[in-house]
């Protein structure tokens, strides 16, 4: 495996573990994006109906679930298999332990 390759799938590897924390963790995130485009309809008859939070909370369940979906797939193109994951990692302690 080249030096670049290496980098790239090290930066993804991060990225999936910075996502597994934040799906374990229910706390709220330290960092917050905006503007989040929902669907004028949902968000109008969710606050209607239900106030701000369940509509804050409702869109967080949405996020959460897209976010896990586009996780797998990253998982699955950057690693392919649990196999390849476990070797990956065996690689970087390899590479620590070396500095």
């Amino acid at each position: 495996m080249d030096e670049g390759e290496y980098k790239r799938k090290y930066t993804n590897l991060r990225i999936l573990k910075s996502i597994q924390e934040y799906l374990k963790d229910d706390s709220q995130a330290a960092t917050a994006v905006y503007p989040i485009k929902v669907p004028d309809d949902l968000l109008y008859q969710i606050l209607q109906h239900q106030g701000p939070e369940k509509a804050d909370e409702l869109i967080h369940r949405i996020f959460k679930i897209g976010l896990t979906i586009w996780s797998e797939q990253l998982y699955k193109g950057v690693f392919g298999s649990e196999e390849s994951l476990k070797a990956f990692i065996d690689l970087v302690k390899k590479r620590n332990k070396e500095e």
